[in-house]
């Protein structure tokens, strides 16, 4: 009973499975229909085969798809047929395959073809010597070699795969991308022939028109607006000695922009720029890092390494002008990037307790703070994003002489908002202090005055200066300073130091409201420091050597200090020594101008040239806290340390 029960059961189960196994079944395709022919024959090839030879004009069908040729010949028992002359599929109306020869396999709609083979999805034409197309799938498939044109674009490679339904290909195998403005050389690349985004999925070599080169292994380029999205540290060579690398870079409307432990490489100024965020303009070559980013400047076995909340730096032609009123060689501020704000005359000699460098000299060259760092320095607690504005300007007129712009009393911020990585746009927004204005070019009559001097100057590797803003920390192995903003010209050499600060060097320390220091053979040579100059000079403990005035010019043998003159209610306290360099005393002197001297990183001499009054004290009626300046502050606590202090 029992197994008369299993058996029952057993069946039953059979049964169940036979019909849901036929249930998922495929419907058997449809039957090709002769619509017409010139002429029909019917052949018999042997006992089982029948043949359907079709000549002239043939058309046949089959469901969505239609077939015609010169010739047809049909096999009832293989279920093919084959075509000659002047072959033409049309397939749901969508696609158009052309060949000289078809062979067809009618029951799984797969179609080979060979002789000149041609499929249009109106969107892209593809050309290949075979191809095999399945009309359920609606996958076309070449293997010896195709090409792909669409509009401009031209894509060649050993295969492919082309979804026609999607618009996407597959190039495998030596794939080569030619386009008007950018040549493409890859293994392995999706395309999409309707928005024409390619996708690259292994290593690839991008090169453009301007012979720039893109190194990547991930991300898309759009073809049709060149925004793109590169990943896994993709490389960007610009082709003019910039190279850009970081975990991801992104592409926008001549933008480019780098996250991740991005680094930007300048082999003609021999500089280095790291931060986690860096933007570049792709037109004006103006680059801005952002969050803990670092500047490293190579002077031989002394580089210079800089550290801020944002770097900046650009053309220094794009911030002044070459000026034909003062002779066409000497530079002057942009004009319009000082509107609205009030100017001093260089040369004026500033207010009492004023700040600034009002009072520097004239000079040749350009030596002065633009107004786009001065703006950015009143406000040292602002944030990173906080980004200079007044670069971005253009003239509208040319002044008639050098000019510089008191700090605007707005401190304006603009945040780089960044919208989810899609492929419609790869950035929402730059930095207005990257953006190109429409008015950054010269007014035309200045431009056809000034033609020959900016042609000259695009070819200057000397044309390019950088900003740092905020928590400016400068090291090398001869001297150390801190500061809230910076400005440095490639074109002199020099860097310009604002807002309360601090250069170290060795055994000194010089601070005032302004600082320059100039370079020589890529090492310090000299500085300035205007109102409130002061020089400190450790002995040992609490002794210290000082020197104050209104402006001081100091000089640099290598990178010890050689000699200060100090210009402008000058005081002195030096601690003398005699011939055998025991001390014998501490002197505090004042004069109009003094000239200190330095040996063994120590002040040696101390020369008071105009209306000079001191006193030299014994060592034992004057302790070392009782010799101290006006405003003396020994700031050694703010000293970077090492270089590996500001990569931290």
């Amino acid at each position: 009973m029992h197994h008369s029960f299993f058996k029952r059961y057993f069946f039953i189960f059979l049964l169940l499975a036979a019909v849901t196994a036929r249930a998922q079944q495929p419907a058997p395709p449809p039957p090709v229909e002769i619509i017409r022919a010139d002429s029909l024959s019917l052949k018999k090839a042997d006992d089982s085969t029948n043949l359907t030879v079709l000549v002239g004009n043939v058309i046949m069908k089959q469901g969505a798809t239609t077939f015609k040729c010169d010739r047809c010949v049909r096999n009832d028992r293989t279920l093919t047929f084959e075509a000659w002359g002047n072959v033409h599929i049309n397939d749901s109306d969508t696609t158009n395959i052309y060949s000289g020869h078809l062979r067809y396999l009618i029951d799984k709609q797969v179609a080979y073809l060979d002789k000149n083979v041609k499929l249009t999805d109106g969107h892209a034409t593809l050309t290949t010597p075979d191809l095999e197309y399945n009309m359920t799938t609606n996958i076309a498939t070449y293997k010896n070699g195709g090409k792909i044109v669409n509009q401009r674009t031209v894509i060649t490679s050993k295969e492919a795969l082309y979804y026609t339904d999607l618009k996407d290909v597959y190039f495998k195998k030596n794939v080569l991308v030619n386009d008007p403005g950018y040549r493409i050389t890859t293994d392995s690349l999706w395309y999409n022939t309707e928005n024409r985004m390619a996708r690259f999925i292994a290593l690839t070599h991008i090169k453009d028109s301007t012979n720039a080169s893109i190194d990547t292994r991930d991300g898309y380029y759009n073809l049709k607006n060149g925004d793109a999205r590169f990943g896994q540290r993709p490389l960007i060579n610009d082709g003019k000695g910039v190279t850009v690398e970081a975990d991801q870079v992104s592409l926008d409307q001549g933008f480019a922009k780098a996250e991740g432990n991005a680094v930007v490489i300048d082999t003609l100024r021999k500089t280095t720029i790291i931060g986690n965020l860096i933007y570049q303009n792709r037109v004006t070559e103006a680059i801005l890092a952002t969050l803990k980013p670092l500047m490293i400047i190579q002077q031989g076995g002394d580089s210079i390494f800089i550290t801020a909340d944002t770097l900046f730096s650009a053309k220094l032609t794009d911030l002044y002008v070459v000026s034909p009123a003062l002779g066409g060689d000497s530079i002057q501020i942009k004009p319009d990037s000082l509107k609205g704000q009030k100017q001093d005359s260089l040369g004026a000699k500033p207010a009492a307790g004023s700040k600034g460098i009002a009072a520097a000299p004239p000079v040749q060259e350009v030596k002065d703070a633009p107004a786009s760092l001065k703006s950015m320095a009143k406000d040292s607690t602002a944030k990173v994003d906080t980004l200079p504005v007044a670069i971005i300007k253009a003239p509208v007129a040319q002044s008639k002489q050098k000019t510089l712009p008191r700090p605007p009393s707005g401190n304006p911020q603009h945040k780089a908002v960044v919208r989810d990585s899609v492929p419609e746009k790869a950035i929402a927004d730059i930095p207005r202090a990257l953006e190109k204005s429409t008015r950054d070019t010269l007014t035309k009559t200045a431009a056809k005055t000034n033609s020959s001097s900016k042609g000259a100057a695009a070819r200057d590797s000397t044309n390019r200066y950088f900003e740092a803003f905020h928590n400016v920390r400068i090291y090398s192995d001869s001297l150390q300073a801190v500061c809230d903003s910076l400005f440095y010209s490639f074109k002199d050499s020099t860097f310009r130091l604002y807002q309360d600060p601090v250069v170290w060097g060795k055994a000194s320390q010089i601070t005032g409201d302004t600082i320059m220091l100039f370079t020589k053979n890529k090492q310090i040579h000299r500085f300035e420091a205007y109102t409130h100059g002061f020089m400190v000079n450790h002995l040992e403990d609490q002794a210290y050597n000082q020197v104050t005035a209104t402006r001081m010019e100091g000089y640099f043998t290598n990178g010890n200090m050689d000699s200060v003159r100090a210009k402008g209610n000058a005081e002195c306290i030096y601690y003398a020594q005699d011939a055998d360099s025991a001390y014998i005393g501490v002197n505090q002197t004042k004069s109009d101008i003094l000239d200190a001297y330095f040996s063994n990183k120590q002040l040696n001499k101390v020369v008071l040239r105009t209306d000079a009054s001191g006193t030299l004290y014994p060592l034992k009626d004057k302790s070392p806290e009782e010799m101290r300046l006006s405003d003396f502050k020994w700031r050694e606590a703010e000293r970077p340390k090492t270089k590996y202090e500001l990569m931290q």
